[in-house]
């Protein structure tokens, strides 16, 4: 399948995709039946969780539909800081009510994204990009807070290698917007990522710069070989690249192997 193929199939399963995880994570919410229970490692209860997912959804059908909104500065603390703000001024936590609106939400992102082109550009709270990113966005941000609720609630969890591969145009549009400065500082070093049955990226660092290529510019200091779903969860901060390697979900090669477990630390997540 060519690129164009592999990009329009991708935007046909996207809006599906959306819907289906909105509804598996408002199954979630519609067991819970307390919202006070903890995010494990994070601040956030089930409840809190599922408020932001609904703000945030919210946020996306706006934007989807060529609303422009102000949330937060574009950087991964400036996120932070406004997704704190906004759950002091929206205090539901009925995970029923809110299960409604996650997938209220959802959909309404779907249809007014249906009637655009996906190559609008979009300001988003990590920038600009265009509007079938944000549909990714969209994806990855339901994943990544559907995960830790089902955790949270002892249940499996929805991720899932064909769902990474539709949130993969957003990882990489974000990929150098979320590079952590005081990590990456002087910084230079060619990492390959090869994803197992999806795709493959070079992520250059120069002096603290990333640039994000298709195809290695040069040879890799380091190629890493690593499952979707362990890429997709350690990308998002939910593991650890200790741990990972030692499940055998990453392996790593080329003149500068020790690297591999330092990645993920290059990147402040999302």
């Amino acid at each position: 399948m060519t690129a164009p193929h592999r990009e329009a199939a991708t935007r046909l399963r996207l809006p599906e995709a959306i819907c289906v995880v909105a509804e598996e994570i408002a199954g979630l919410l519609r067991s819970c039946t307390d919202a006070t229970v903890r995010i494990p490692g994070a601040e956030w209860t089930v409840g809190e969780s599922a408020a932001h997912l609904v703000l945030a959804n919210r946020l996306m059908a706006d934007l989807a539909a060529g609303h422009e909104q102000v949330y937060g500065d574009g950087t991964p603390g400036g996120l932070a800081a406004a997704n704190a703000a906004s759950l002091v001024s929206f205090p539901e936590r009925d995970t029923s009510v809110l299960a409604g609106g996650v997938v209220e939400h959802a959909r309404a992102f779907t249809e007014a994204a249906r009637l655009r082109s996906a190559d609008i550009p979009t300001v988003t709270p990590l920038g600009p990009m265009d509007l079938g990113t944000l549909g990714s966005y969209l994806l990855t941000h339901m994943l990544g807070h559907g995960y830790d609720i089902a955790v949270a609630l002892g249940r499996p969890h929805m991720v899932d290698r064909d769902r990474v591969a539709l949130a993969m145009p957003f990882l990489i549009t974000a990929m150098d917007r979320v590079v952590d400065a005081r990590a990456a500082d002087g910084h230079s070093a060619c990492y390959e990522l090869r994803l197992r049955g999806l795709s493959r990226l070079t992520a250059t660092f120069t002096n603290g710069a990333l640039v994000v290529h298709a195809e290695p510019p040069r040879r890799p200091d380091c190629t890493i070989l690593i499952d979707p779903v362990t890429f997709f969860l350690l990308a998002l901060g939910r593991r650890s690249a200790i741990g990972a390697i030692a499940r055998g979900k990453v392996l790593a090669w080329g003149r500068k192997p020790w690297l591999a477990p330092g990645f993920p630390a290059l990147f402040t997540a999302p």
